[in-house]
């Protein structure tokens, strides 16, 4: 071929529709970089939370203090996020086991709520899609961990005092009617 050096192999045209066009990976549509990182402070996306609504055999549901942001200092219910490959439920039981020391029975579905904080401006500060499953204690002793402060069991007349969310209300409730 004219033009080629002597050796090097000749040029295949392009394909149809491929000239120019960056190969995407599977299930990125997007075409976003998988080394693209998003954090969790001013997220470009939602992460995926995991909550757990445990209740002890008194009916009693365990609630720990946030030692860390976004929620620092309020009680809430275990949880966390999910790691990427791991199950929603397995999730679950990671983040029970590391935040309270303890094994739940079975799991069921509770909820899946949006937990968006914005900034003083306006913006988008964290938001996470969690989703919450509903058991009963099996087996350990509750107790604080990795980020949370303090553990506390609670009686359905003690949950006012732990000044919960009215979204966490709503789903200790809708929990205590599945498990």
């Amino acid at each position: 071929m004219e033009g080629t050096r002597p050796g090097a192999a000749a040029r295949r045209p392009p394909a149809p529709g491929g000239a120019g066009r960056a190969r995407r990976r599977p299930g990125d549509a997007a075409g976003h970089s998988p080394r693209s990182v998003s954090t969790r402070e001013y997220p470009d996306r939602p992460w995926v939370g995991i909550g757990c609504v445990i209740f002890d055999a008194a009916d009693r549901v365990l609630l720990v203090r946030r030692a860390r942001p976004p929620r620092l200092g309020l009680w809430s219910l275990p949880g966390g996020a999910q790691h990427l490959g791991e199950g929603a439920e397995d999730a679950a039981r990671r983040e029970l086991r590391e935040e309270t020391g303890i094994e739940a029975g079975p799991l069921t579905l509770a909820a899946v709520i949006d937990a968006v904080t914005r900034d003083e401006a306006g913006a988008i500060r964290f938001h996470y899609t969690i989703i919450d499953y509903a058991g009963r204690l099996l087996s350990g002793e509750a107790r604080a961990a990795d980020d949370v402060s303090e553990v506390a069991w609670a009686a359905p007349g003690e949950l006012a005092v732990y000044d919960l969310t009215p979204e966490t209300l709503s789903v200790i409730a809708r929990a205590r009617s599945l498990v």
